[in-house]
């Protein structure tokens, strides 16, 4: 009874001992799960992140290419080689952080594949103590002779238990090496996998690192072109700019104009409505709407249904889709000297986007469209949200007219050729009543 009793005791010692060496091994493949969350980004987002920078490079080269002949694209071919020169730059750290955590993968998958091997080296080992036994001890294999031999029925009833749990354990011994055996070959199976992903990553930095030399250096070449032609291009930047002011000056002139409309028409609405005199209140729209072209704000006010519709646009600040589905910024929102012409003043109350001919513009967010007006030669359209509005200028076609209520992504028209440049370029606004805000904070980051 003790040459049974003893291998069954060792088996049981070494489940204690197995379940403690399983116990450290997910121990090691939770903590960089953990750290990973904590101090970086995980493999799958990092995956996205290349796949848009991918998109975004595939499609800047393009517009470089395109424009690469046009002598009056000169400072747009600028703005999108900085453009192409950053995507590159964030395209290798993308691919870094893939690589360091590639190696941490492949670290991890090789101290699991350390620890299975011990654990399988345990399990043989038991496995051999247990078949070394059940031969010391065969005369007692034969399961009848073993427990009819027994004195009575109680010594019957636990020779047969002892045996059912020796045959089980022996058999999940059996079952746990096969199992431990194919987990460590599948692991070997990822460890060559992680390595040539490695190699094509690697090979993937080695060219974006040319990539990023050859378009610097092509930056450094339209740096001096841009130089010798300082003066006429000094001169162009001045006339596009002061072509910017006058559209803006007419831009803010509509928005108020448009406030100042809807607030006396609700006014008479409401006034109608009661009964009462509309005297005080048009003669209160009529200075506000005269004082707002000074310095106070004019503020739109709401219905109950535009009130919901404000509150769900600022909700969705920072994820507002692009007014194109592809394209470069080349002009950023806000005031500064110009990149490439330092004497040159910009003043931007949007920002700039050059697409290919025929891309589609499409709202960021549902709303009404208030206005669909030729400004000096660009189609401007806008569309309410509330309190915001949304400008969209040079268009040279319009699928919506005044009053129309669009959805988000809705396509709304199509960018125009830039007179200036002769590329197509989408101007992109948003304000508040009276007063622009930066897209970039409520665009999603691309």
């Amino acid at each position: 009874m003790q040459d049974i009793l003893f291998p069954m005791m060792k088996i049981q010692i070494s489940n204690i001992r197995k379940a403690l060496s399983l116990l450290c091994i997910v121990c090691a493949l939770l903590m960089p799960s953990y750290l990973n969350a904590q101090n970086g980004k995980s493999s799958s987002q990092l995956k996205k992140d290349k796949q848009k920078l991918e998109n975004e490079i595939a499609n800047t080269q393009k517009l470089l290419k395109k424009n690469e002949s046009n002598q009056k694209a000169a400072v747009q071919q600028a703005a999108l080689l900085r453009q192409q020169i950053q995507n590159r730059e964030k395209m290798i750290t993308t691919l870094n952080s893939q690589i360091l955590q590639m190696e941490d993968e492949q670290e991890l998958n090789e101290q699991e594949i350390r620890q299975l091997e011990k654990r399988l080296a345990y399990m043989k080992a038991d496995y051999a103590q247990v078949v070394y036994n059940a031969y010391r001890n065969r005369r007692l294999i034969d399961k009848v002779t073993f427990i009819l031999a027994a004195d009575n029925f109680s010594q019957m009833f636990r020779r047969l238990r002892y045996y059912s749990i020796f045959s089980r354990n022996v058999r999940e011994q059996s079952e746990r090496i096969q199992k431990t055996t194919e987990e460590l070959a599948k692991k070997n199976e990822e460890i060559v996998e992680m390595k040539n992903n490695k190699l094509t990553t690697l090979s993937s930095k080695e060219q974006e690192i040319k990539n990023l030399e050859n378009d610097r250096r092509k930056k450094t070449q339209n740096a001096e072109k841009l130089k010798k032609e300082s003066q006429k291009l000094n001169a162009d930047l001045k006339k596009k700019q002061q072509k910017r002011k006058e559209i803006d000056a007419a831009i803010q002139k509509a928005v108020q104009a448009e406030i100042a409309q809807a607030n006396a028409a609700r006014k008479k609405a409401k006034s109608s409505s009661s009964g009462k005199s509309s005297k005080s209140e048009s003669s209160t729209a009529s200075s506000t709407s005269a004082s707002s072209s000074a310095k106070a704000t004019t503020t739109i006010s709401l219905t109950p249904e535009e009130k919901t519709l404000n509150t769900s646009f600022i909700n969705n600040k920072g994820k507002l889709p692009w007014p194109v589905a592809k394209g470069a910024k080349v002009s950023d929102f806000g005031n500064y000297p110009h990149p490439d012409v330092p004497s040159v003043q910009i003043e931007n109350h949007g920002i700039d986007i050059m697409v290919e001919a025929g891309t589609p513009v499409r709202a960021v967010f549902e709303g009404v469209v208030t206005s669909v007006m030729n400004i000096m030669g660009t189609t401007v359209v806008m569309i309410r949200h509330g309190e915001y509005l949304t400008v969209y200028q040079n268009l040279s076609s319009t699928n919506v007219k005044k009053g129309d209520k669009v959805s988000t992504k809705q396509t709304i028209g199509a960018v125009a050729k830039s007179q200036s440049s002769d590329t197509h370029e989408l101007h992109f606004e948003i304000w508040k009543n009276d007063r622009y805000v930066n897209p970039n904070e409520w665009l999603a980051r691309k």
